[in-house]
């Protein structure tokens, strides 16, 4: 999962407890989705600025996915308001 083009982020959610994330894909123009995982193939998340996205997108995301070696028959879609 170390591609070259990679974003790597560390949050603390509580306190010393800290949690890595890797970017990577990013709507580098307008900043309305990120394709982000966890430091193995166990979480993966499409974060979007509005409640839907665009089905270019969301195949772009699966297929991104996949060449990362995650399980997108796994995937859970969540309705969002």
């Amino acid at each position: 999962m170390n591609g070259s083009t990679d974003g790597y982020l560390k949050v603390s959610f509580f306190g010393p407890f800290y949690g890595s994330y890797v970017v990577f894909e990013l709507d580098r123009e307008n900043y309305s989705y990120a394709f982000v995982s966890g430091p193995n193939t166990e979480y993966l998340w499409l974060l979007s600025r509005t409640p839907t996205v665009e089905r270019g997108i969301l195949d772009k995301f699966i297929e991104m996915s996949k060449e990362r070696g995650f399980d997108t028959n796994r995937l859970i879609y969540v309705q969002q308001q």
